[in-house]
């Protein structure tokens, strides 16, 4: 089955190149495109695809704010947040409001494209470097300090697993680290969703810095 994708932008030559790009692709689809959040979040509300590719400044109802609304009442659709603006403010509230990944507009749309495929098979689309800064953010207390939760319910494996999706890694990098299959590593990344109760992969990096088993330092 295609992959279902909203555009979301206020500029028109950004959304034609989205479009075209995402047109000769195989297995993805644009469905729909906005001009800003507020028709971001009825076309996701309408349509409900797997994806939606939203600006962050927008007129009226901003990409942020879009994002939240979408994410709070759609488990089933993932929002990719693109922008010019590569700076800490833009990547943490994008996190926050639910955002499965963070891209540039001047990365290459093929780069884009395959953003879509990632974040579309529920792997969240974060960096080593945006997990640190990331970490640092959801810290709010002096380094050293102790766990803010339980970790319960998963085993050692498992919990191998979890510190390094909290470091950053990717699946095939997990796989090598550990001397697994790549889709035994998904399998385990998968376990973890389910047992710890997170939307994506961004949780887990959340929820491995709150537990303990990575820290801010690194």
């Amino acid at each position: 089955m295609s992959i279902r994708v909203v555009l979301a932008d206020d500029q028109p030559l950004v959304r034609a190149a989205l479009q075209m790009v995402i047109t000769e692709a195989e297995g993805i689809e644009v469905v729909g495109e906005a001009r800003d959040g507020a028709e971001a979040v009825a076309l996701a509300e309408e349509l409900r695809p797997d994806v939606v590719v939203m600006d962050i400044r927008m007129p009226g109802t901003d990409g942020i704010e879009a994002t939240r609304q979408i994410t709070e009442r759609h488990d089933g659709t993932h929002v990719i947040v693109l922008t010019t603006f590569d700076d800490d403010d833009c990547v943490y509230g994008a996190l926050r409001a639910g955002a499965a990944g963070f891209l540039v507009k001047d990365m290459a749309l093929d780069d884009i494209l395959a953003a879509v495929r990632v974040v579309a098979a529920g792997d969240g689309l974060i960096s080593p470097a945006v997990t640190r800064r990331l970490i640092r953010e959801f810290a709010g207390r002096p380094a050293g300090a102790g766990p803010q939760r339980e970790l319960t319910g998963i085993t050692d494996r498992e919990r191998e697993v979890l510190t390094l999706v909290g470091s950053g890694l990717s699946n095939s990098e997990i796989a090598e680290a550990l001397f697994i299959s790549v889709a035994t590593a998904k399998t385990y990344v998968t376990r973890l969703l389910s047992k710890l109760g997170a939307r994506d992969r961004v949780r887990l990096v959340i929820i491995a810095y709150e537990t303990g088993l990575v820290s801010a330092s690194g």
